[in-house]
């Protein structure tokens, strides 16, 4: 790189320096003053966009898809599911219920709460949706329980339930041909459960109805439709908090079951919270690392505060050209501090280190200010717009997160140049570095320092050795366009939507069609079922029962049978002495096992015996041993009538079409504007990356205008990396030819460029190896990344061709230190992201550390060993 003091720049550098010089205080209040401007404006002005539909261009297939879908039914849009989890269906159906009624109450948070398969038009209809053979079953067993059911009836309590297992164990009642067994097994786990002290209430509706009374008996899912607040940074805070309290209130009323909040909205704003989680004592931390290492660099309190406004200066004013230029920030553009921080002070260090140099060359406060800016301002100028033409390549490509940050980040290269230039220089002045000693070449053995010329040949065998393996080893560089994979999986979000993966009927991952007719949404359908990979794909017509005459006939016959007696469990329990109940009743369990009884198994029956008569003793030693014993009587039959009602309600289905479904279904499956969904879910657990490739790939194959979670992941990772690819390219091949220009030398550049090159494929082989893939979130390191590599090799090269440095001594110079302490005050700045919980901003972590570290080889060595100079 030649010397450029007769350009206009050079010109313009020392007219610069001059005015500085003479009015430092003047340009410091200004400076001071237009940062409070800028600090004001940005408070009262910048917001904040977290609406990640919004990142990428609406033009792509996917997006027009996804927007279509949202448009069409906005009430699935942004939908958090609470999974509403516990030890029987009716615990859970009561609180799934009473969740919704709550969630639905609150219109301040919610627009909409609803459980898709629990309604009053499914309560009634449930036994419809029976298969022929599924309804004989069930109608065979209820039956069979009738004399049982309509004793219960009339003596409900606990001595009424005993009293008829007496009848049937002594085979007093021949007309109660239902199997025991099961009864005394749950009468038996729900007393060991008491005396364990972790009580359970016993599950009629499994021993009567055998699950026949709900899709899902072991949890329901509410989807709740909160009201999102995108300026905010977390904009399903408010929301997420009242639903948070709603359940906790639900979960100590009934300590049985569990409530989870999961799907994308949540799983976004707990990835927010782990990002944030921790971050002002990790921002604490970073800040002294950066002290330390701008210490260790300059050995000097004024430099390093000097540096430390500067830097601060520069990100005020970066933010209020942001809130001027763009108005608001995203949950990429917001990395703007980020990458600030890294290259902006690379400008403020290697012009005070070059000072320090100076004058402890004996140089005059003024004279090294002036030779300062005259030996490094052009490669400074030189850095900032080649760092910035780097971020400009983002502004046309696709993807609308990055293209704002390369319009923030570009201006801030210029920023922190201009202020480098300006406030350095004016703070030297005002506060001067007194006498200083040059950092002794001791402190580096000859051997080292001159390494890469003396072992120069080596060096380039290796070096192009391990650019042909790593260009090998990318070949199996990936992209992990799973958001997914990006969360913390302990966080509750993340562990219950990868639990829901697995599941055919409530996967989060499943995809949505839509077709202009309900003929049409029947036919792909009934063409999507075929495939391998799907479990169900359903429609508006799936929603009316086949069969119905049939089935009708049965449940009518159910109804004579059994409907009169069912309504009668509305009343409470009646009076009766539990505990000489439950002592009459260990008379009559022995008393079976004495006769040898052939109603119920001889082992079940001592267990169960055994067990009452525990329970007795346990029951009598309490402070209040009627309570306990009423507390039994509940667990036993406490949700009977539950299923009493439920199931009474069922035996009043009727005859229906299409146009009996009510608006609360309809509406959730055909559009105001008429357009139908189909619901697609999978047959495999798509926790299994070639599982969930393989239900996308099948499903497009039907319906390339499907829409979904793993779609849009896929989609979108896809459009990222052909933005970043396109960004880059550009970005590389104007560097290329502005550094032509400029340095009119095809060695010089090849020099720069070279480095940073082996410097990428290095970084790039060395994430495959340590299985690091790149993702949405550790993609933003990467213009950090080139931005250091191209202002470490204009810095080296440009100290290797002056006229005021000898080449061969350049790992003692102050270029060297510059580039590798500015290096290391970036990698101190981040390194507590490889630590962090969150693995997306762990991978970010990894990636920055391997990158800097390439970056600091293969500039201060590889590059000097390609070059002219030798010992």
């Amino acid at each position: 790189m030649t010397q450029h003091h007769d350009t206009l720049i050079h010109r313009l550098l020392l007219w610069w320096d001059r005015q500085v010089v003479r009015f430092p205080w003047t340009l410091l209040i200004l400076t001071a003053t237009l940062c409070g401007l800028s600090l004001h404006y940005t408070i009262n002005n910048l917001g904040f966009n977290t609406d990640t539909t919004q990142m990428l261009s609406p033009d792509l297939p996917f997006q027009v898809n996804r927007f279509r879908l949202n448009d069409a039914f906005p009430e699935d849009a942004a939908a958090i599911m609470l999974v509403v989890d516990g030890e029987t269906p009716e615990q859970i159906s009561q609180a799934a219920a009473e969740l919704a009624q709550r969630l639905s109450r609150d219109k301040e948070h919610f627009e909409s709460a609803i459980i898709p398969t629990d309604n009053a038009f499914f309560k009634q209809q449930a036994l419809l949706f029976l298969s022929l053979d599924e309804l004989d079953d069930l109608s065979k067993k209820l039956t069979d329980a009738q004399p049982f059911i309509g004793y219960l009836a009339q003596h409900y309590n606990l001595e009424g339930l005993f009293e008829i297992i007496r009848q049937a164990l002594e085979e007093k009642d021949k007309s109660l041909p239902m199997n025991l067994t099961p009864l005394l097994t749950a009468i038996d786990d729900t007393v060991e459960r008491r005396l364990d002290q972790n009580p359970r209430y016993l599950s009629w509706q499994n021993l009567l109805a055998d699950h026949r009374l709900n899709t899902e008996s072991k949890r329901s899912i509410v989807i709740a439709k909160p009201k999102l607040i995108f300026t905010d940074i977390m904009p399903a805070d408010f929301a997420l908090s009242a639903a948070r309290s709603v359940s906790q209130s639900i979960m100590q009323e009934n300590p049985a079951v569990r409530i989870r909040i999961t799907g994308e909205t949540a799983l976004q704003h707990e990835e927010l919270e782990t990002v944030s989680e921790g971050a002002i004592i990790s921002g604490i931390l970073s800040l002294l690392l950066i002290c330390a290492s701008l210490w260790l660099s300059f050995r000097s309190v004024r430099l390093l505060l000097t540096t430390l406004i500067t830097l601060i200066m520069g990100l005020i004013l970066t933010a209020g050209f942001a809130t001027l230029a763009v108005g608001h920030l995203n949950i990429i553009s917001v990395a703007f501090a980020v990458l600030y921080i890294g290259l902006g002070v690379d400008y403020a260090t290697h012009l005070c280190l070059r000072y320090r140099e100076c004058r402890a060359a004996g140089m005059n406060n003024e004279d090294a200010i002036t030779e300062s800016i005259n030996s490094i301002g052009f490669s400074l100028f030189l850095c900032a717009l080649t760092t910035a033409i780097g971020f400009l390549g983002f502004i046309p490509t696709d993807y609308s997160g990055v293209s704002e940050l390369g319009i923030i980040s570009s201006a801030g290269m210029f920023i922190g140049l201009g202020l480098s230039l300006s406030i350095v220089p004016a703070l030297l002045k005002v506060m001067p570095l007194g006498k200083t000693a040059p950092f002794r070449s001791s402190q580096l053995s000859s051997v080292i320092a001159h390494f890469p010329f003396r072992y120069a040949k080596t060096i380039r065998i290796v070096s192009i050795l391990l650019a042909i393996a790593s260009a090998a080893i990318l070949t199996q560089l990936e992209f992990d366009s799973s958001t997914f994979n990006l969360r913390d999986p302990s966080r509750e979000s993340a562990s219950t939507f990868k639990e829901l993966l697995s599941s055919r009927n409530e996967s989060p991952y499943s995809l949505t069609g839509l077709a202009d007719s309900l003929a049409e949404a029947d036919r792909r359908a009934e063409a999507l079922r075929a495939l391998p990979t799907i479990h169900e794909a359903l429609t508006l017509s799936s929603f009316v029962a086949s069969d119905q005459e049939d089935k009708l006939y049965r449940i009518e016959e159910l109804d004579i049978i059994l409907g009169a007696q069912l309504k009668q469990f509305g009343k409470p329990l009646l009076a009766n002495d539990q505990r000489d109940a439950a002592i009459r009743f260990a008379v009559t369990l022995q008393k079976a096992i004495d006769e040898a009884t052939t109603a119920v198994p001889i082992p079940a029956l001592e267990t169960l015996l055994a067990r009452i008569d525990s329970y007795i003793e346990f029951a009598d030693r309490q402070p209040e041993p009627d309570a306990e014993y009423s507390q039994l009587e509940q667990n036993i039959l406490g949700l009977l009538p539950y299923t009493m009602h439920r199931l009474s309600i069922s035996l009043t289905a009727q005859a229906y079409d299409l146009e009996d479904l009510p608006p609360y279904i309809t509406n959730h499956w055909q559009s105001k504007t008429g357009l139908y969904k189909i619901m697609i879910t999978p047959e495999k657990n798509l926790n299994i990356v070639s599982h969930r490739e393989a239900f996308v790939t099948d499903v497009q194959s039907i319906d390339t205008s499907v829409s979904g979670l793993p779609i849009i992941d896929k989609a979108s990772g896809d459009a990222i990396i052909r933005s970043f690819v396109e960004a880059f390219a550009c970005a590389f091949a104007a560097i290329v030819v502005l550094m032509l220009i400029i340095t009119k030398n095809i060695r010089d550049t090849l020099l720069m460029i070279g480095s940073l090159l082996l410097a990428t494929l290095l970084t790039g082989a060395t994430n495959v190896l340590l299985n690091n893939p790149f993702n949405f979130a550790n993609i933003i390191a990467l213009p950090l990344l080139m931005g250091m590599g191209v202002d470490s090799g204009i810095h080296v090269v440009h100290r290797l061709n002056s006229h005021w440095s000898n080449g061969v001594d350049l790992l003692q110079s102050s270029t060297a230190r510059g580039v590798l302490f500015s290096s290391l005050t970036t990698l101190c700045s981040f390194s507590s992201l490889a630590f962090t919980p969150h693995p997306g901003t762990s991978s970010m972590g990894l990636l920055l550390a391997i990158g800097i570290s390439f970056t600091i080889i293969c500039t201060l060595i590889v590059l000097p060993a390609f070059s002219r100079h030798k010992i």
